[in-house]
């Protein structure tokens, strides 16, 4: 079925393990011809056990578990290259930096590293082949709107998808009910066994008799909401009533969630400022040389959790700080230095302080400004559930959106913002959290910030 995503990165994870750990067989018996395999294996698949898992982090963070939508066979080669490039540099460091296991291996590596490559590259593009040739299930979608045509649209022109969508009904288009009998014809002609329905319609509510005797042919229903949700990550405004959000949106934490998400923020923001604050005085001269301005920090308002008002702080990257006052942003500019620190996100740096006192988390929806939430929350539906939660420094919708709001009011751009922020107050969890660290990483090394 369509919602099976999670299914194929895990079948793609142990496949990539199997991957190394055959390679590293192979490229043992390929040095020590004659010799026990088996017993020089036993010596060297703990150590690089902990290599292996590095290596599908990297590959993570590389984007080569992202849905099947995202990784495209035009593209893959470079990715996989790169990031075995990486792969060699942390295995290097960590035979001969860490040289506990007693073996630092230099042939084997090499040889290790070559074979991955080709097996995986080999792997992945077989697989690829295979998820794209397979017969398709074919699936009736019945709906309206802009998220239907979307949902139509994304799956029967993907080859990844597993479905393909034989009729589709636009009920905005049909006078009645007359139609569920186009349906149950197809249904029978077709051996559909898949139904995409926008359950929420109140139009659907006359014909659900009629499709219930359908369960006992095999016909499988899926509500519309969440396949759009499966599919593109995040959560279609258009769908939702206060219904939603009695049943997946709540203060009533996990509290096991909440303290190990509290602990890690401060053990992540002490270590990267304890890192980092040799940084700080390079950063401090470089702005005032570039601004001829003492002042290096500023901090700003924003709507936290609760609604609360929080100062957060960052580098300055314009000539000088507006104060949000809207005759001098008009004279304002973006510096050559605060141009590098908002594309590198180091301005953000300054907020690990504002992590460790509370104010934001290191994962959560971004906060706005006071001014932007008054008129968000007067112009669109449900927008300050987004506060019910603590910011933070990355969220879903930084990671996701392709068109992030920027500068001024923003409608559209805020509504498909607030989709995604929905989407992780449904299914906000330590893996997703984790998740989006790792994606926040690689779109920091990519220096494609959003």
């Amino acid at each position: 079925m369509i919602i099976s995503s999670r299914k194929e990165t895990f079948f793609l994870l142990v496949g990539d393990l199997f991957i190394f750990i055959l390679s590293l067989w192979i490229s043992l018996a390929l040095r020590d011809t004659g010799v026990s395999i088996w017993s020089n294996f036993k010596i060297h698949i703990v150590p690089f056990m902990f290599i292996f898992i590095a290596w599908l982090i990297i590959f993570f963070i590389a984007g080569l578990y992202d849905k099947y939508r995202t990784i495209l066979k035009d593209s893959m080669p470079s990715i996989i290259f790169n990031a075995q490039l990486v792969n060699s540099a942390v295995a290097i460091a960590f035979f001969y930096l860490i040289p506990y296991f007693g073996i630092t291996p230099k042939t084997i590596l090499f040889f290790d590293l070559i074979i991955t490559f080709i097996l995986f590259y080999a792997w992945r593009f077989y697989i690829h082949s295979v998820l794209g040739l397979k017969e398709k299930e074919p699936a009736i979608i019945i709906g309206s709107g802009e998220e239907m045509k979307n949902i139509l649209k994304e799956i029967n022109e993907n080859p990844r998808s597993e479905l393909k969508f034989v009729q589709n009904i636009d009920l905005d288009k049909e006078d009645g009910t007359s139609y569920v009998q186009k349906i149950i014809q197809k249904i029978k002609a077709d051996s559909i066994s898949v139904v995409i329905i926008d359950l929420k319609d109140k139009r659907i509510e006359p014909i659900l008799p009629i499709l219930y005797n359908q369960i006992f042919a095999g016909v499988k229903f899926i509500d519309m909401d969440k396949v759009y949700e499966n599919v593109f990550d995040r959560v279609p405004l258009s769908f939702l009533q206060y219904d939603w959000f009695l049943e997946n949106v709540s203060l009533r934490h996990d509290f096991a969630y909440i303290y190990l998400k509290r602990l890690f923020d401060i053990l992540t923001s002490l270590i990267i400022l304890i890192i980092l604050i040799p940084l700080f005085p390079i950063i401090s001269i470089a702005i005032m040389i570039n601004t001829k301005n003492t002042k290096v920090l500023i901090s700003q308002k924003r709507v936290g959790e609760g609604g609360k008002v929080v100062q957060i702080y960052k580098f300055l990257t314009m000539l000088f700080d507006d104060g949000g006052n809207e005759e001098l942003r008009k004279k304002n500019r973006l510096t050559k230095v605060g141009k590098f620190l908002r594309k590198s996100r180091l301005d953000e740096l300054p907020q690990a302080w504002n992590v460790i006192k509370g104010d934001l988390s290191l994962v959560g929806p971004r906060p706005e400004l006071p001014l932007f939430v008054a008129i968000y929350e007067k112009e669109i539906p449900y927008y300050s559930i987004r506060h019910i939660i603590k910011p933070g420094l990355s969220g879903w919708a930084q990671i996701c959106q392709d068109n992030p709001p920027k500068g001024g009011v923003n409608f559209d751009d805020t509504k498909t913002k607030l989709s995604y922020d929905l989407y992780y107050l449904k299914n906000k969890s330590l893996m997703l959290d984790l998740q989006i660290g790792l994606k926040t990483l690689r779109t920091l090394i990519s220096r494609k910030g959003k």
